[in-house]
């Protein structure tokens, strides 16, 4: 039995190097969004509180972002709300730091960016798990317009 630890080692490639459980799956079990602890095991600070591990999601969101997605949705999504919802995530992460940790911290919000997108495939995670996210629900909207191609080119 593949176990959650071994799902997302092979989705990312590598060992995990922090806490995380599975947030998100899809249909059929297999992790799509991990919710990572704010800090690694060394103690270094995680930022990413979402991360996309589905493979398929994965590739449409890069392809989305590889045709000009980052700067779209910055473009088109109000920046107030997207600083709002930087702001809501950074919340929600750092309040799962350990009391009485001296530390360095995680810093910024979604991604670990301050301002603007930094990344789709975080914003769309935190969207997947009910975060009130615009750039997330702006993936969302825009998924199919790569979707079928970019699924096509990954398929042997």
């Amino acid at each position: 039995m593949t176990t959650d630890l071994d799902a997302v080692r092979a989705l990312l490639g590598r060992a995990p190097q922090g806490a995380f459980d599975v947030a998100v799956r899809a249909d059929d079990g297999s992790p799509v969004v991990i919710r990572n602890a704010p800090l690694l095991d060394d103690g270094t600070p995680m930022p990413t509180r979402y991360w996309l591990v589905g493979e398929r999601e994965r590739v449409v969101v890069g392809r989305l972002e590889s045709e000009g997605g980052v700067k779209r949705a910055e473009a088109e999504v109000d920046p107030d709300e997207l600083a709002e919802a930087h702001r809501r995530y950074a919340l929600e992460r750092d309040a799962e730091i350990p009391d009485g940790h001296t530390g360095p911290r995680p810093s910024g919000g979604i991604g670990g960016t301050r301002r603007g997108v930094k990344c789709l495939h975080a914003h769309y995670a935190w969207h997947l798990v009910g975060g009130d996210d615009p750039v997330g629900r702006w993936v969302a909207d825009h998924l199919n317009e790569v979707a079928e191609d970019a699924m096509r080119e990954e398929t042997p």
